[in-house]
């Protein structure tokens, strides 16, 4: 899409409305508290201190035990992978969540009810919903109806009046993204309205840059400059008194920089310092990703399929699910999220979504001008296979990849037994069958190849 360009300076962008408060968040969270032996992870103790979303004060634990959350309905497992059975375990275990005294806040459910069956049924996928044949994928219910109406309305009011994030003749197509489905169905522990937002005006604003500067309204040669410049939303300029209003005031300069600006400034006034700066570097590592794919295509350069990959380790959907505590209310602690072995789940999360994207946006992409290079077209390309042989092996690619992030997952699980540590690989799970669900219902984007 276009760049928008430039519009009249707007203001700063107004502070959220006050940080969510104690009762919503106590009704969201309930009290939790580490083991009382603190975990080790490669031989080191970790800590356990308890959960405070977003600094408040730590609630009162609960005066009796709570029931335990009906299980899931079982999750599939690659025959023969190496996690085995007791990764298989450990995965069920991530996915139902913790059970026990002071743990009810960890369950994505607030219905305290129990189900009326003892082993309910595995969502049905939506009647509109075409998943691409053979993709490893988890189906999820549909998203309630009544947040993803009320989101969209919000949403859209922010992108129109707040940032003016697209022209009126990008209207259908803003519409057609359909936001607010995707992140009511990648963040179902989110406990109002408010943290839904949070991670709806980053995505919206992401796609704003990634449409306006990398897409088919800019051209290699200045990609990068306006890229950092647009980073400098997210993660601010500290320079002289003489040269700061200047800075400051490209900042409404267009609209890539109007929504990253607002979208950051609501996200850092909730979250904690920690988790802002997580996202900053996130964000820092999806640009790089971006440059690289731009210098591809300005020279035109069909990189080798490991090479491919590795471009979108980093020109992926990680900066996403990373925030999955932010917007559910609590958070992940540094020092537990900085571990090597939660790293490598994350990674894997946003490899596995980015070349499910891959998938999905084949068909788009290649009645897009110029070559647009994914996964399926580089395996052709570089592997000498048909277009259908190389768009099976990719199938094939990010199956192994979601398998691999499962028993990962459940492996650090097993060795963490840490409430949040469950939380978060839980919320992270949750955004990638979510992010899935929207690919696969997204008719308005979407369309499959004829190879089955």
């Amino acid at each position: 899409m276009p760049d928008p360009g430039p519009s009249p300076q707007q203001p700063g962008p107004p502070a959220p409305a006050a940080r969510f408060g104690a009762p919503a968040l106590a009704d969201a969270l309930a009290p939790v508290r580490a083991p009382a032996d603190p975990p080790a992870v490669g031989g080191r103790v970790l800590p356990a201190r308890p959960v405070r979303p977003f600094g408040a004060a730590p609630v009162a634990e609960a005066a009796a035990p709570v029931a335990e959350a009906a299980a899931p309905a079982p999750v599939a497992v690659l025959p023969g992978s190496s996690a085995g059975a007791h990764s298989a375990e450990a995965l069920l275990r991530i996915l139902r969540g913790p059970s026990g005294l002071g743990t009810v806040g960890l369950h994505w459910a607030r219905d305290e009810e129990p189900p009326a069956a003892p082993e309910p049924p595995e969502p049905v996928a939506p009647a509109a919903s075409r998943p691409i044949p053979g993709l490893y994928h988890h189906p999820v219910a549909e998203p309630d109806p009544v947040r993803v109406e009320e989101l969209s309305r919000r949403i859209k009011a922010w992108a129109v009046d707040e940032v003016q994030a697209f022209p009126p003749e990008w209207e259908d197509q803003f519409d057609g993204f359909s936001v607010s489905r995707y992140m009511v169905a990648c963040h179902p522990d989110a406990p109002d309205m408010d943290h839904l937002m949070l991670a709806a005006r980053l995505m919206v604003a992401e796609n704003v840059v990634d449409d306006a500067y990398c897409e088919d309204g800019a051209t290699a040669p200045d990609v990068g400059g306006r890229l950092l410049l647009a980073h400098t939303a997210l993660d601010p300029v500290h320079t002289t008194k003489e040269y700061q209003p200047a800075w400051e005031e490209s900042l409404s300069s267009d609209a890539a920089r109007r929504s990253y600006r607002s979208a950051m400034a609501y996200f850092a006034e909730a979250a904690t310092p920690s988790q802002a700066d997580r996202f900053r570097h996130d964000m820092a590592r999806l640009h790089m990703g971006y440059l690289a794919e731009a210098a591809w295509d300005e020279t035109e350069y069909v990189p080798e399929v490991w090479e491919y990959l590795a471009m979108r380790q980093f020109n992926n959907f990680r900066p996403c699910p990373t925030i999955t505590d932010s917007v559910g209310g609590y958070e992940l602690p540094a020092e537990l999220h900085a571990l090597p072995a939660m790293q490598r789940v994350i990674a894997l999360a946003g490899n596995a979504t980015t070349l499910s994207n891959d998938l999905y946006s084949y068909m788009k992409e290649l009645k897009s001008p110029g070559k647009h290079l994914n996964l399926p077209v580089v395996i052709a390309e570089k592997e000498g296979l048909s277009d259908k042989e190389a768009y099976l092996k990719a199938v094939e690619v990010h199956n192994d990849l979601m398998h691999e992030f499962e028993a990962e997952s459940a492996a650090l699980a097993a060795a963490c037994p840490d409430p949040r540590v469950a939380r978060f690989l839980k919320g992270v799970a949750a955004w990638v069958d979510g992010n899935h669900y929207w690919h696969a219902s997204n008719t308005y984007r979407y369309t499959l190849p004829d190879f089955w």
